[in-house]
This record gives structure tokens, C-alpha cells and sequence, in this order.
């Protein structure tokens, strides 16, 4: 090779989006083998790389097969770099290797020759020059370089306790100042993908230049992805047209016709899991149900319908509450009025650690700096049972003794039967969005437990950090009724002290 000629190599392979554009085969949605080209979005995402990288995403954009060509290009062109991929199933992680060694195998001879395979199994492929990529559901053992996590979002939803181990594992073995990534699709509002999230959207929004140990937001939304528009003409519902003129006055986001009619037939498939799978923002993202989760779509429905908002304590009605109680766990309230035959949800409080005069004392601050009076008190059957203090009295009877009453609503045999309860009353409910925030979060978490030996998810429902909060309305959804001849009890709580 002529001198000039040589050097013109040496230029192009030491760019990195050359070598991207014109190194590496991949197959395509169709199953043929074609030679990678970046597209807008990838190119962007290329351009726009921090440390810590955050994509919230729609489907099939082609992050995931840019990603793991960026990992297999620093792993060629670096030595002793150390790569890590994440999935949520040891056969999906496998997965993520075997496509990096098929773009591996298809690359010039040369550049194989001169950065051979030396190991190369199921989990892991080391180079010549003593770089690799392992592979895995959590990694601990060695410092990375490198560091992929795909569909976080799914992993935090299905698995709590594996996202817990990625958090304290993997994201714990990227060295300070190396390139990380989280790529996925929502899977609704909780979770590490849904918190890290909200902190990266922070720093973005405070428009602040971002520290090396934080996370970049990148989002990528269905339509810049020049794919997903049609021909195809369809007659559009009001509420479908109202959907774009919505994106169009509230966000700025202009449709060509053909991406209208595109989306609104995959919306049409999709039903409720689409803006969660195709959004058009951020926000819309994390408004789908969870998978798994019991109260995600009754609650979507509410948002929709606009009953969870700003619905503010009225005066003139009594307050209930709706109990859950724990002893080392979370104890967690409820605060209810049923106005003009509605159930409004004005207040939600939760703590752990404290005896039941702590739940008293603060409800007696909120009514008094809201002049409330209060109706009814709910319990779980438990509250007679319970036992606090040196005397071991139950907890009925120490509220009993500071003058709070407590109705006992007995026990449902089958929980999934008060789990229908809830989601048979919740069309009738308004929240009130800023004074149960928390609450709401709860509930629309709330899901079944998964079953990681066979991928399902199971009949009963997982206890994690969302059980009390959920618990609590089920004593609502168990034990309220509407009775105008009940007399509401005189509230006189002697102070604790």
C-alpha cells in the first residue's frame, strides 16, 4: 500500500463513526445480513455521549444493536478494555454476545487478524489485545470500562430484587469517567429506571452542565423514526384527532399526515400499552400500566378522564380514613370525603418506626390547620390484635384510650378478592394529585409477584414497598359504605404527650 493510501486507512480507521458506518454487518428486520449505516437517531445519540448515558426510548429505534457495536468497536480499538452487558435473562444476555460476535465474524480480515479471539464462550469473548465483553444478569466480579443495563425499565417492574443487585452490582463495577448505558421502554411511574430518570430530566431541566457521576437524559420518541409513517388512510375518532392537536398546542409537535395514520393503527393494536411502548414525550411514557401491576390501567383511566388533578379538601364535608398498620413496616393513612355520592381522596401519610399516637397527633395537626372535622375511622382486622406498649395493649384499645374510635373491617380470605373491590370502586374516585402523590404511587405499583423460575407472573401479589399504601384503600374498598344514618363521633383526641 502506497504511503498516502496508508495513511488515508489509518485517518479513517481512527474515526470512530467511520469505523461504525462501514466495519460492522448486523441483520435487519428481516433477517438479512446488511452492513450497519447509523441512523438519525443513533447518530444523534453518537454526538451527544456523557459518561453516564440514560435512554428512554421507543421501540425498535436500534439502540440496543448501536450500543453493542459500540461496545465491540472500543473493545477492537482499545486494549484492556472491559465491557459489560446487562439483561434481564441470563438467555437474553447470551443473546446480546451472540450478536456481537456476528458482527465480529464479518469484519475485514485484517482487522481480525491483527485482534484475534482468544476465549470465547457463552458469557464472555476475549481479544488479543486483552480486551473483552462479558455478559450477564448482574456483574460484580471485575471493573468495567463499559457497561450496558437493557430494558432497566422491565427488569425494575418484574424484579425488584435483581434491579436492586444490578444498582449495587453492575452500576458499581463501571470505573469513574467510563462510558455507561441504560436503554429502555417505560414500565411505569416506580422503579430505579423511573427514579433515575426523573433525577436526569432534573439536571436537564435546570439546564446545569452535568457532573461526571451523573446521568445524561436522552429520549428518543417513535417519530423520529422515519419508518413508522403509512400511506394507508383511515377515518380518524375525535379523540385521536384531539390526540395531535394536543401534541401539536401543548408540545410543539407537528405530524406529517402519514405518521398520524401510522400511529393510529398501531394505537389501535396496541390499545393501552402504547404510549408506553411508542411515546410521543417523556411524560406520556410513564403514564402506561405497569405490566403486572393490579391498578395501572383503572388508574391510567382516571388520569385520562382528569380525576386525578387538583381536588382539594372541602370544609363542609367530614374526613374518613383508611388504615393499614404495620410494626416494623410501614403504617400508612388514608384521607377520604364523599362528596355529591364521589370518592375524593384529599391526604396520604405513611411512616414506620412509631406507635399508633404518632398517626393520631399528625392527624390532628391536619385537621387543625384545615379547620376539618372528622367522620370515620377504618381499620384492618388486625387493630385488634395488634399489640403496643408495655401493657401490650391492642391497638384499638391505646387509640381508644386517647378518645379515637376505630371501625374494624374484617379480613377477606382471598386477597384478590379486595384487589377487585378496589378496582370495581376506583372509577368513582378523584384524587387530589399534589396531597397523594405518594399514595398514587402506590397504588398504580401494586402488582403481582413474578415468577422468575418460569418467566409468569404469579396469582398472589408481591409485598414490597407499595403493599401498605395498596392495603390501606382495600380497607376502603372492603369497609366503606355510604350511610347518612351513621352519626359521625365528636373528634376530641387528647394530646399525647
Amino acid at each position: 500500500m502506497d504511503k498516502p493510501d496508508l495513511n488515508k486507512a489509518i485517518a479513517l480507521l481512527g474515526d470512530r463513526k467511520w469505523r461504525l458506518n462501514h466495519l460492522y454487518y448486523i441483520e435487519d428486520k428481516k433477517g438479512q445480513v446488511v452492513r450497519f449505516q447509523l441512523n438519525a437517531a443513533q447518530e444523534n445519540l453518537l454526538h451527544n455521549l456523557h459518561y453516564l448515558n440514560l435512554i428512554l426510548k421507543a421501540r425498535q429505534m436500534g439502540f440496543s444493536t448501536f450500543i453493542l457495536l459500540l461496545a465491540l468497536d472500543c473493545c477492537l480499538f482499545n486494549s484492556n478494555l472491559a465491557a459489560g452487558l446487562v439483561a434481564d435473562t441470563l438467555d437474553n444476555a447470551k443473546g446480546l454476545l451472540s450478536r456481537i460476535k456476528f458482527a465480529y465474524e464479518r469484519l475485514p480480515a485484517d482487522i481480525k487478524q491483527a485482534v484475534p479471539v482468544l476465549t470465547d464462550n457463552a458469557l464472555e469473548v476475549r481479544f488479543g489485545n486483552e480486551s473483552s465483553v462479558e455478559v450477564g444478569v448482574s456483574l460484580r466480579s471485575s471493573t468495567k470500562n463499559f457497561l450496558h443495563i437493557s430494558e432497566y425499565g422491565k427488569i425494575c417492574a418484574q424484579s425488584p430484587d435483581k434491579a436492586s443487585e444490578i444498582r449495587s452490582g453492575a452500576l458499581n463495577t463501571l470505573a469513574h469517567g467510563q462510558l455507561g448505558f441504560i436503554e429502555s421502554t417505560a414500565e411505569g411511574r416506580g422503579g430505579d429506571f423511573f427514579n433515575k430518570t426523573e433525577q436526569a430530566r432534573k439536571i436537564q431541566d435546570e439546564g446545569r452542565d452535568l457532573l461526571d457521576m451523573e446521568w445524561k437524559f436522552h429520549f428518543f420518541p417513535w417519530f423520529q423514526d422515519p419508518s413508522y409513517q403509512t400511506r394507508d388512510r383511515i377515518r380518524m375518532t375525535a379523540d385521536e384527532m384531539k390526540y395531535f392537536d394536543e401534541l401539536a398546542t401543548e408540545f410543539g409537535i407537528q405530524l406529517t399526515e402519514d405518521q398520524q395514520h401510522w400511529y393510529v393503527l398501531k394505537w389501535r393494536e396496541q390499545a393501552e400499552d402504547m404510549k408506553k411502548e411508542y411515546p410521543s414525550t417523556p411524560e406520556e411514557a410513564f403514564c402506561g400500566a405497569r405490566e403486572g401491576a393490579y391498578f395501572g390501567k383503572p388508574i391510567q383511566a382516571l388520569r385520562q378522564r382528569g380525576k386525578i388533578g387538583r381536588f382539594e379538601f372541602e370544609p363542609r364535608s367530614v374526613v374518613n380514613t383508611f388504615w393499614d398498620l404495620g410494626v416494623s413496616d410501614s403504617t400508612t393513612i388514608w384521607l377520604h370525603q364523599e362528596i355529591a355520592g364521589k370518592h375524593r381522596f384529599v391526604g396520604y401519610y405513611e411512616n414506620s418506626g412509631e406507635g399508633i399516637a404518632h398517626y393520631i397527633d399528625w392527624l390532628d395537626r391536619w385537621r387543625t390547620q384545615r379547620d376539618a372535622r372528622f367522620g370515620r375511622h377504618f381499620g384492618p382486622h388486625d387493630v385488634e390484635h395488634r399489640k403496643q406498649g408495655l401493657e401490650a395493649k391492642s391497638i384499638k384499645h391505646i387509640a381508644a384510650e386517647i378518645g379515637f374510635a376505630f371501625e374494624v373491617v374484617p379480613r377477606t380470605p382471598d386477597k384478590l378478592n379486595s384487589i377487585q373491590s378496589v378496582r370495581t370502586v376506583l372509577p368513582e374516585c378523584e384524587f387530589d394529585a399534589s396531597a397523594c402523590d405518594e399514595g398514587i404511587l402506590h397504588l398504580e405499583n401494586y402488582s403481582r409477584d413474578w415468577d422468575e423460575k418460569y418467566g409468569v407472573w404469579k396469582r398472589h401479589p408481591r409485598h414490597d414497598e407499595h403493599s401498605h399504601g395498596a392495603d390501606a384503600f382495600m380497607v376502603f374498598a372492603d369497609g366503606y359504605q355510604s350511610d347518612t344514618s351513621v352519626k359521625v363521633p365528636e373528634y376530641k383526641v387528647r394530646k399525647v404527650v
